[in-house]
């Protein structure tokens, strides 16, 4: 009983941080904001992925949030490298 009201808690506060992320993802006034709040939103889908394979009792949920991890991890790295290279471009200018 107490376990699924603190998942159904742990739920909205990972929907919330979604939301907010997207704000900062939509608004963020530069490029490594956005970079920025793209991590942190597929670090709450992870756990998202997470807090799914607990509550529903299945384990491939937690595959699905390793391989989403990893994606994550590599797209961040990516961007990250696109803005340092945009960056250092316009300082050549």
């Amino acid at each position: 009983m107490f376990l699924e009201f603190s998942l159904i808690g742990a739920f909205a506060l990972v929907v919330l941080a979604l939301v907010l992320g997207f704000v900062r993802l939509v608004r963020g006034p530069s490029l490594p904001d956005r970079v920025v709040a793209l991590d942190m939103m597929t670090v709450a889908l992870v756990a998202f992925c997470a807090l799914g394979a607990i509550f529903f009792e299945v384990s491939a949920f937690l595959d699905v949030a390793v391989v989403l991890a990893l994606v994550g991890f590599l797209a961040t790295v990516a961007l990250s490298r696109y803005a340092e290279r945009s960056n250092s471009m316009r300082d050549e200018r």
